[in-house]
C-alpha cells in the first residue's frame, strides 16, 4: 500500500488538501444546520426536507451540465476553482440568515459550487491514473475529505463548547475555504482525449453504454432512501444528544470513513467495485434500521455512527471509480454529470418523503422506507448490472 501510495502523481494528491480544506469549512456548518433550524429559527424536519431536498437537486442539474462543458472544451480546471470558490464564499454568510428560506438560498448557493466543481474535478482525478489504481486515487481523494470531516465538527463542537454563538461560528468558515481557493489554483490538469469536432452535442443517455444506465438506474433507487444525512443528526438530538456532542458525533462518521476509504478503495482495484458497494448498501441498510428503532440508547448512536463511516469508506470511491471504467474516456466529464445527477436529483425526493413519513408518521417508518430501498437496490446491482472484468476494466 505504501509502494502504490508514493507512486500516485501529484495531481491527485492536490485535490486531495482541496478536498480537506474544503471539507473541513463545509463540516465546521455542516452539523450545525439542523440545530441553527431547530433552536434559531424554530423550523422542523419538513423545512429541513425542503432545504435540503430543493438545494441538491436544482445544483445536480449543474454538475451535468459542467461535466458536459468539460468534455466539450476539453477543459475543467476553470470549473474547479469557480465552484470551490462560490462555496467558499458562501459559507460565512449563514451568519446573517434569519429565516430558513434565507438558509435554503445559502445552501442552494454552496452547493451550486458543488455543482460546478464535482464532475470536472472528478475527471480529472480519474484520467490522473490508470484503471489499476483509480480505485486507490478516489480513495486517497475520499480519505482527506472525510480527514476535513473530522476536523470541522470537532472545530465546531470546541467553539460550542466555549459558549461561542451559532453565527459567529459560521464566520470561522472562511479560513479554511480561502485555503481552498488558493490551494485550487495550482492544479495541473492532465492531458485527456478529445471527442471529435463532428460529435454533436446532446444532453442525452444515448453515447454511453447500456450497463452504466442500468447503473445509474440502480443507483436512483438506493439514493431514494439515502435522504439528507442532516435527518441522523435531527435523530441524534431529538433522543436526547447534547447540542456539542453532535459534532462529534459526526466526526466519528467521517474518522472511521477516513481511516478505511483508501483501503477499502484500493481493495476494489483488486476483487471489484460491484462487490464492494453491495456491501456497502448491506451495511447501510442495517444501519438504517436500527436508527429507527432505537429510540433511547444514547450509547449505541456511537458504534451506530461508526458503522456507517464504514458504508462511506465502502462506497463514496468505488461508486465513482466504476463510473470510469464504464464511460468512454472522452465522455468522462458526461458520465460523472449524470452520475451526479442521478444522486442529487433523487435527494429531492428522497428528503421530502422521509421529512413527510417522520412527521406524520415515525421516524421507524421513515428509516425502514431507507433500509427497504438501500437492501432491494444491492440486490438490483448484484444480478441486474453484472460487471464483466477484463484485467482491471468493468466493459460492457
Amino acid at each position: 500500500m505504501k509502494r502504490a501510495l508514493s507512486g500516485l502523481p501529484a495531481t491527485v494528491w492536490l485535490l486531495g488538501l482541496v478536498s480537506l480544506f474544503n471539507d473541513t469549512a463545509s463540516e465546521l456548518i455542516y452539523p450545525l444546520v439542523p440545530l441553527y433550524l431547530a433552536s434559531v429559527l424554530m423550523a422542523g424536519p419538513k423545512a429541513l426536507g425542503i432545504i435540503e431536498g430543493i438545494a441538491e437537486t436544482v445544483a445536480s442539474l449543474l454538475k451535468l451540465f459542467s461535466g458536459i462543458i468539460a468534455d466539450r472544451v476539453h477543459s475543467a480546471k476553470f470549473l474547479v476553482v469557480g465552484g470551490y470558490s462560490l462555496a467558499a464564499l458562501a459559507r460565512p454568510l449563514f451568519a446573517l440568515a434569519a429565516s430558513w428560506p434565507a438558509v435554503l438560498l445559502l445552501r442552494f448557493m454552496d452547493r451550486l459550487g458543488k455543482g460546478l466543481r464535482s464532475s470536472p474535478r472528478d475527471a480529472i482525478l480519474a484520467s490522473s491514473v490508470g484503471a489499476d489504481r483509480r480505485g486507490l486515487a478516489f480513495g486517497v481523494q475520499r480519505t482527506m475529505d472525510n480527514a476535513g470531516a473530522v476536523i470541522g465538527p470537532l472545530a465546531a463542537a470546541a467553539l460550542l463548547a466555549a459558549h461561542m454563538p451559532l453565527t459567529h461560528i459560521f464566520l470561522w468558515a472562511a479560513v479554511p475555504g480561502a485555503i481552498t481557493v488558493l490551494l485550487v489554483l495550482g492544479i495541473k490538469e492532465p492531458p485527456r482525449q478529445h471527442i471529435p469536432a463532428k460529435t454533436p452535442f446532446s444532453w442525452n443517455l444515448q453515447a454511453l453504454p447500456p450497463r452504466y444506465k442500468r447503473y445509474l438506474l440502480v443507483l436512483a433507487l438506493f439514493t431514494l432512501g439515502n435522504s439528507s444525512n442532516m435527518f441522523l443528526l435531527l435523530r441524534a438530538r431529538d433522543m436526547g444528544l447534547a447540542e456539542y456532542q453532535v459534532p462529534l458525533l459526526w466526526a466519528t462518521v467521517s474518522a472511521v470513513a477516513m481511516l478505511f476509504s483508501a483501503p477499502l478503495s484500493a481493495l476494489s482495484d483488486k476483487v471489484g467495485r460491484t462487490r464492494l458497494i453491495i456491501i456497502g448498501w448491506a451495511v447501510y441498510g442495517l444501519f438504517y434500521l436500527f436508527m429507527g428503532l432505537n429510540g433511547h440508547s444514547l450509547w449505541l448512536l456511537w458504534p451506530l455512527f461508526g458503522f456507517y463511516g464504514l458504508f462511506m469508506a465502502a462506497t463514496e470511491g468505488a461508486e465513482k471509480a466504476l463510473v470510469a471504467d464504464m464511460a468512454p474516456p472522452a465522455l468522462l466529464g458526461t458520465a460523472y454529470g449524470w452520475f451526479h445527477l442521478t444522486t442529487g436529483f433523487m435527494l429531492l425526493p428522497a428528503s421530502l418523503l422521509f421529512g413527510w413519513l417522520w412527521q406524520n408518521f415515525t421516524p421507524v417508518s421513515a428509516f425502514g422506507f431507507g433500509a427497504a430501498c438501500a437492501m432491494l437496490a444491492a440486490i438490483l446491482l448484484k444480478f441486474w448490472v453484472p460487471c464483466e472484468r477484463t484485467g482491471d476494466a468493468c466493459i460492457s
